[in-house]
This record gives structure tokens, sequence and C-alpha cells, in this order.
């Protein structure tokens, strides 16, 4: 395969800045939206993210799946199946988004129950558009390039711009929340109610930017649909001359092995390592998304931080990751993806450990954005190297990367809903108080220095084995396709063959009746 172009590349890179947007929103703003701008109940909050995980999980499955269909319409084979799934998931993140930030219109004096009716239906449609672009996304990772380290620099521009547009999203938020600097007594107290139109004024602007990335992406990305479903499965019935036989009396020549057969749903869910990679792309992406979602709650409730704050201290975090996507290619290279996977869950570990520890004003003023770097680096580590162990599990079967990308996103958003909806729902206290100041910080702690080394743990597990390495199931599918082809048995030793072969019959007598499909 021809080594990417520049074009390419960029225009990979386009392709889930929309997505990342409205992601780092989703994220980072949701619960301090609905807690501080709507007031809802902390159980209610966290139901509303659960419910969007939890149609993020179910959806992602399915997309994969069809996703990898051969049998499309035929503008799906010209354009491209994933980026057909990519446009189709674009247009419905772009009709549903606004409304989760747009407040209850018409009940917005509701009961909380009432509006959370309202709000799901908007958020189902969201996340499964999301989940269409996210997985046809990264889905063409293995479609685009085989070579390993062509797939590391894709994976770390694709977080690369993920960076950015979260960079995009803070700045965007720093600047709305500033705009007004009448000082009253909610204000002083961080973000309240009188912020809701702020908040439709950012999910305006960035899906305004969004739009255009993903205009470019589909101007300049190109998807190869070249690959026949059955290519990798093709056994020639040819003669050792190359004369086409057709006596059943012929002897069979063997085809020379495939570089690889075709893997199916069942046949990943038979994979050990489809497990390994499933583990700790879930502990890495419950690093990320918890550290995102619960940062702002802990400036404002822990630290009672300005409302900026929640601008830019995350700003620090993700400006610390995308520089560390500047040396990914490098470090995978040289140490290799397990042990920069490790490296990464270590330093995260050590930024959570940071957070429970900081306390003061020297912590508040100078070593909070220390923390926020750390992180920012750890997360970013184990992302694009988890992304790109993934990749490395798929290989060459790229007819069902769909799948395997919507399997790994299935563990990740129902886990991240489970543990958001506990979070929240084990609160101690409905408005912040002494008692409850701690809880955020606690949950930090916990549950993302829990996700990290979870994380380290599953790439121990990992370490003994070539990641992708199908070579026996792959000589023995190979085997038994070709005897199914041409009627005859597995070969099998001389033991094996006189101890199976009835004595009271002729050979041939025995063999017809084992096997009829022998003349």
């Amino acid at each position: 395969m021809a080594a990417i172009s520049i074009r390419t590349r960029l225009g990979y890179g386009f392709g889930h800045i929309l997505n990342d947007l409205c992601s780092a929103m989703w994220f980072t703003y949701l619960l301090v939206y609905f807690h501080h701008v709507l007031l809802f109940d902390n159980g209610l909050a966290g139901v509303v993210l659960l419910i969007g995980q939890v149609a993020d999980a179910l959806s992602t499955p399915f997309v994969g799946r069809e996703a990898d269909r051969t049998d499309d319409l035929p503008f799906c084979v010209r354009y491209g199946r994933r980026k057909t799934w990519h446009l189709v998931g674009c247009l419905m993140v772009l009709c549903a988004f606004p409304f989760i930030f747009m407040g209850c219109l018409g009940c917005g004096h509701a009961h909380d129950w009432a509006q959370l009716v309202y709000y799901a239906p908007f958020v189902v449609v969201f996340q499964f558009g999301w989940a269409a672009t996210q997985i046809s996304h990264l889905s063409l990772i293995p479609s685009l390039t085989q070579d390993p380290n062509d797939r590391t620099e894709l994976n770390a521009i694709r977080y690369g711009f993920t960076v950015m547009s979260n960079v995009m999203v803070y700045l965007v938020t720093w600047m709305v929340l500033g705009l007004d600097t009448t000082p009253t007594t909610e204000k002083e107290t961080g973000i309240g109610p009188e912020d809701a139109v702020k908040f439709r004024y950012i999910v305006a602007i960035v899906l305004v930017i969004g739009v255009i990335f993903v205009s470019l992406f589909h101007a300049l990305v190109k998807e190869s649909n070249t690959y026949s479903p059955l290519s990798s499965m093709q056994v020639e019935s040819s003669d050792c001359n190359g004369s086409t036989s057709s006596s059943s009396n012929s002897p069979a020549c063997t085809p020379s092995p495939p570089t690889h057969f075709r893997m199916t749903a069942s046949d990943w869910l038979k994979n050990t390592q489809f497990y390994q990679v499933a583990v700790l792309y879930m502990a890495t992406r419950l690093f990320c998304n918890l550290s995102q979602a619960f940062i702002p709650i802990y400036l404002q409730d822990h630290l009672h931080l300005p409302e900026e704050s929640v601008a830019y201290i995350p700003l620090v975090m993700y400006i610390s990751g995308f520089l560390m996507t500047t040396v990914m290619r490098a470090l995978n290279k040289y140490i290799g993806r397990k042990a920069s996977f490790m490296l990464g869950a270590v330093v995260g570990a050590a930024a959570a450990i940071a957070l429970r520890l900081g306390h003061g004003e020297i912590y508040v003023n100078y070593l909070l954005y220390l923390v926020a770097a750390l992180l920012g680096a750890g997360g970013s580590v184990m992302l694009v190297t988890s992304l790109s162990i993934t990749a490395d599990l798929i290989g060459p079967n790229v007819e069902s990367g769909a799948f395997v990308y919507g399997a790994m996103s299935f563990t990740d958003k129902l886990s991240n809903g489970v543990a958001v909806v506990l979070i929240q729902n084990l609160n101690p206290c409905v408005n912040c108080c002494p008692m409850c100041s701690t809880y955020y910080r606690d949950i930090l702690f916990y549950c993302c220095g829990g996700a990290a080394v979870l994380g380290f743990l599953a790439v121990i597990t990992l370490l003994p084995a070539k990641i992708g390495d199908r070579k026996k199931a792959s000589l023995l599918s190979t085997t038994l396709h070709t005897h199914t082809v041409h009627g005859t048995f597995p070969l099998l030793s001389s033991t094996h063959r006189s101890s199976t072969r009835p004595r009271s019959a002729p050979t041939r007598q025995a063999h017809s009746k084992t096997n009829p499909l022998v003349l």
C-alpha cells in the first residue's frame, strides 16, 4: 500500500472535529450545566448522561456491523461505506445536540422528571449520530494503511485534532463566560442559572466550526472500496501446471495459504486478545472521560475557583495532551506500544494521587496547573496507544474493523455511563456544603487512579503475546476451508488414520461412507 499523502492525513484529522467539539461539551459541561444552571437533582443529572452512554453503547455494535457490509446501495459503495455512515452521523449530531443545551423549551419550570423525558430523545439521537461518526472514522484507519507506524501517526493526528477541538471549546467558553463583568452574589460563587444563554452561544459557535471541518474531511479523504469480501478466502481450482481441471480423479493442488482469513463477529468473540484489548481500551476511556467530566465540578465545589476556571484548567490539560501527541510516533517506535501505555498509566496515576493530596494556596495558584498537565499527558499517551493497539489487533482484517471498534466503544460507553450514574447517586448532598466538598476530589482519586491501574494490569497480560497474531487460527481455517472445497479430509497422522479406519471394510468403502463427497 502506497504511503499516505499529506492531504489524506490532514483530511482524516478534520473528520472527527465535530464529534470532538460536542464530546468536550458533553463530558466537560453537561453535569455542570444540569447542576448549576438547570439546578437538576444530582441523580437525575447522572441519568441524563447514562441515557446517552447506553444509547451510544447499543449503537456502536450495530453501526460497526452495518459499516462492514459489502452489499450496500450503489451510492454507499461508490462514495465509501464508512464515509456514508460518517455523513449520516454528522447530520444527526447537528440536528439533536443544540437542544440539549437550550433548556426545556416550554417546560422550563416543570418537574425534573418531566424535563428528563423531554431531553431523552435528543440525547439518544445525538449519541447514535456520534457513534456512527466515531466508528466510521476509526475504521478508516486500517483501510487507509497497513503500516503500524502510519497507523500510530494517524491515531496521533486524530488525537491531536481532538485536543485542539477541546482547546477550542475551552477558549470559546472562557471568552463567553467572561463577557459579563457585572459582579453579583451569584456570579461570585461560580456558574448559575443566569448563564443559560451563554451556553447557547457556546454551542452555536462550536457547531459552526464543526460543520466547516466536516466538509473539508469529505472533500479531502477518498475511501477505497477495492477489497472483496471473499478476497482472503479464494481457492484456486487449477492443477499443478496451472490448467483448469474438471476431472474428479485429478489430484487437487494445495493452494497457497492466504495472508489472512476473514474474521466474523463470532470469530472475534472467540479471540482472547479481543477481550484483553477491550479491558485496556475501557480503562483508558474511563480515565479520560471521568477526569474530563468531574474536573470542572471539582474546581467549583472543592476549590471554589471562579467560573472561568472550568475553561482554563481543562485547557492546560489538553495543551499538555497535544504536546504529547507530537512525540507519540517516536515513543511507540523506540519503546513499543505496551511500554508507552504503561508509561502513560503511571503518569495518570501520579496525577490522581496529586489531586488527592493537593491543598493550600501554593497548590491552587501553581501546582494545580502541573497536576492538570500530568492528567492531560497521561491520558493522551494512554488514548493514542490504546487506539494503535486496537488497530494492531484488527491487522489486515479491515473487513470487520468497524465491528471491533464498535465493540470497544460499547465497553467504553457502557462503563462510563454506569460509573457516572453511580457517582452522582452516591453524592452525599443535594447542594454543596462542607460535608460534600471533598467528594469529587476523592472520586477523581479513586476512579481515575483506579482506571489507570486497571489499564496497567491489562497491558501486562498482553506482554507475552504479539498483538494481532492469529497465525494458528489462520492455518486451521485455511486447512478446513481447503478440504471442504475439495471434499477431502485434513491431513492426519498415519497412526490416527489407522486407528479411525474401520477394519471390517475396504479402505475406499469406509472412506466413502464417512465422506460422501468422495466418490
